[in-house]
């Protein structure tokens, strides 16, 4: 397979992820899409978020003209019916909930519709690819492709590879994430966090020891690091804008069942902070806010 034989881009999911991969196919790739999610409410609503951004971002300031947005929306289809996007595609890309059983059955309902050269890719920030596979019959034909948010904003995507996948595939994906203007790396699925996620906790778990410790505030702890190492937010401001903590929290039974109870488990800081509701998150407080009002009072 050939980076010419994909005319067709399906994407499972229509949150904020996944609206993102829908526009960044049809606008940059200029791919027909067809995106679904569990409902018709949830698939309209992203597909209204793709229209949003592209007014702001692109029409609003001079970037792109109302017809050319008219047309990048008119490559994007909607539907609540999985197979409906396999049928359809020549490259998919899951964009579900981080839940392994659901990405496993729409795995499986994909492998069931699709094409027989279709490749199945899952978004996934740090799920193993390899689990993923088992649910199919096309083991050389699954591969991750992680992108990170926002979308249209960061240029990195790892590409992992689980232990099956053929380097057409592998190749094909490659060139897919050059194609619309993205920096590849790949990485073979074998850790938890893949690359960057899994040296980012890392990075997230010392910084959060050090105000455990009271060794500095999560401010000055990120200012360090940010002045130090030229980082445009640090760590712990990372995860207070993204609702990272809360997100470790739910993944926690995964982390401990891929590298043990020791790297795994929680920080008792984080799960103090997730049981007084300071989780991080849009318009929710986080570490900053939990050192200010709480910790540094302690």
């Amino acid at each position: 397979m050939e980076l010419s034989d994909i005319k067709r881009i399906g994407i499972i999911g229509a949150g904020a992820m996944g609206a993102q991969l829908a526009q960044l196919f049809a606008h940059v790739g200029k791919y027909p899409i067809t995106i679904s999610d569990i409902s018709i409410e949830l698939v309209n609503s992203g597909i209204k978020s793709i229209e949003g951004r592209l007014k702001k971002y692109f029409v609003d300031k001079g970037k792109m003209t109302a017809e050319e947005m008219s047309a990048v929306m008119g490559r994007i289809k909607g539907t609540t019916v999985i197979a409906e996007v396999a049928k359809n595609s020549d490259y998919v890309i899951e964009a579900a909930i981080e839940n392994m059983d659901i990405k496993k059955r729409i795995f499986k309902e994909l492998d069931d519709n699709a094409p027989t050269h279709t490749i199945l890719a899952s978004n996934t920030s740090a799920l193993p690819i390899t689990e993923m596979t088992n649910a199919t019959r096309r083991p050389d034909k699954i591969i991750g492709t992680h992108f990170f948010n926002p979308v249209a904003v960061m240029k990195l995507v790892e590409v992992i590879k689980p232990p099956m996948v053929s380097e057409d595939t592998t190749k094909v994906t490659v060139d897919l994430m050059l194609k619309v203007g993205k920096e590849p790396v790949i990485c073979k699925d074998i850790s938890l966090g893949f690359l960057a996620n899994r040296a980012h906790g890392a990075m997230v778990r010392e910084a959060t020891q050090m105000v455990w410790e009271r060794v500095a505030s999560p401010q000055d702890i990120d200012k360090s690091l940010k002045l130090g190492y030229n980082l445009p937010m640090g760590p712990l401001e990372l995860f207070d804008f993204t609702g990272g903590w809360a997100i470790q929290a739910a993944s926690e039974a995964d982390r401990i069942k891929e590298v043990g109870d020791a790297s795994g488990r929680m920080h008792p800081l984080v799960k103090i902070m997730i049981r007084a509701g300071y989780t991080g998150g849009l318009g929710k407080k986080g570490i900053y806010a939990f050192w200010d009002e709480v910790l540094s009072k302690w």
